[in-house]
């Protein structure tokens, strides 16, 4: 049993040995010996391949605005690990981990000796918040952002009172299949009987597969660019503004403070979910509630500007989606501005494709590693570059805080690449 923050943090982390191992079966064993957590909890389950934090985010946000108590779990973390169990946004205590991980452990030492194995890593996280959200700390309402995929990852065991599946692109191919329809077909998997489905994918084959679970489990999409869309999009000085038509409403004058039509989107899946609430669930959230939590809501790494003198965007796009949207997003908003790019990455992504979109954006590319099991080399990302203007550095920290030092005002500096990545920046970016 552990007695320290430390040692609890420790002992989870070790998990990351396991890797992936998709499947329910450990999850289900756990959530029987737990009394079925997952059972008592109002939830809202999302997925997809971009966009879910962030939608997650906004929902939280427009609850949080109206009164309403959430529990939030999310992955990675960004600034701490605890994070990723949260209520109204604030991570639960070094404390909480230490009795939530005492409760787990018994469990995930037993599992060993079993023939289904040890639990993962995530599927430790997985069930501390079920057992936190159900048992420690009961909330108004839960919201679990999926891991992978969604048919095969341990928040999959619950049954939500909504479904929201963002995008669909090409992540974790090695996994999820190299196709969109492939991906949809995994994603699809979170899509229960009978339970709504709210989607932001665009992909006429990806949509074909999701339409075709909901037909076979009873349950209705209601699809972006159909049922509801978004209208009046401008872009402010910060952020976004737009408006939102639906099956109950048409709301004008919404703004956002995450800039991107990306975040517009997700946006709208977060305002379609609290109108759900309304109608269907008994909640009561007003069109002021809605407004002041959209444009209130914050998620750090998304197109965040963490310095205005000199200019310094973080984002975290992880894959060619992702990146696409970045490099739009720089062009549109800093034209005038040159842009150096620093890079690092997780080695089992489509990296040529992602460096071949930032070698067109950016005057000096700047290819890094970080201490992660799976990251890139930074001379292997280097060698898939073109860019006539690029350097490969292992140490990170030297070269940004280089980077920083020498940025005239004509220079920006862009940090972007996995979310892991990020994570180190933003707290190093806190102590320098």
């Amino acid at each position: 049993m552990f007695t320290t923050y430390e040692e609890a943090i420790d002992w989870i982390h070790s998990r990351l040995r396991l890797g992936v191992k998709p499947g329910l079966t450990r999850m289900e064993w756990m959530m029987e010996r737990l009394n079925h957590p997952e059972r008592k909890i109002k939830t809202i389950h999302i997925g997809g391949t971009n966009g879910k934090g962030s939608t997650l985010t906004y929902i939280r946000s427009i609850l949080e605005t109206e009164g309403i108590e959430v529990g939030t779990f999310t992955s990675p973390y960004i600034e701490q690990f605890n994070e990723r169990i949260s209520i109204n946004g604030v991570p639960i205590k070094d404390e909480e981990i230490v009795q939530l991980l005492n409760d787990i452990y018994p469990l995930a030492i037993e599992l060993e000796g079993t023939e289904i194995g040890e639990p993962t890593e995530f599927e430790i996280i997985t069930a501390m918040a079920f057992h936190y959200f159900a048992h420690i700390h009961p909330v108004d309402i839960a919201l679990f952002e999926v891991g992978l995929g969604g048919r095969w990852d341990s928040t999959n065991v619950l049954h939500p009172l909504l479904s929201i599946i963002t995008s669909i692109g090409l992540d974790h191919t090695k996994i999820l299949g190299d196709t969109y329809a492939d991906i949809a077909g995994e994603k699809a998997g979170i899509i229960k009987s009978g339970t709504p489905v709210i989607s932001g994918v665009k992909q006429p084959e990806a949509l074909q597969v999701i339409n075709r679970t909901a037909k076979e489990k009873r349950s209705t999409v209601y699809q972006l660019g159909k049922q509801f869309s978004t209208f009046g999009h401008t872009s402010t000085g910060c952020g976004e503004s737009f408006g939102l038509e639906n099956i109950f409403h048409k709301r004008e004058g919404l703004e956002i403070s995450m800039a991107g039509t990306h975040q517009i989107e997700n946006a709208s899946l977060a305002v379609m979910a609290a109108e759900f609430l309304n109608q269907y669930f008994s909640f009561d959230i007003s069109e002021e509630s809605m407004k002041a939590g959209l444009k209130k809501a914050y998620w750090p790494g998304r197109f965040e500007r963490v310095s205005n003198d000199p200019l310094i965007i973080l984002d975290g796009a992880h894959n060619q989606e992702g990146i696409e949207a970045l490099c739009h997003e720089l062009e549109k908003r800093y034209p005038e501005k040159k842009k150096q790019v620093v890079f690092a990455a997780l080695a089992d992504k489509k990296l040529d494709q992602m460096i071949g979109m930032l070698d067109q954006t950016a005057n000096k590319m700047i290819f890094v590693d970080f201490d992660f099991p799976r990251a890139a080399a930074a001379k292997d990302l280097y060698s898939l570059s073109s860019s006539t203007n690029k350097i490969a550095d292992s140490d990170w920290k030297a070269v940004i805080q280089s980077e920083r030092d020498s940025l005239s005002d004509e220079v920006m500096l862009v940090i972007t690449g996995s979310l892991y990545f990020i994570s180190e920046i933003k707290q190093w970016l806190k102590d320098n």
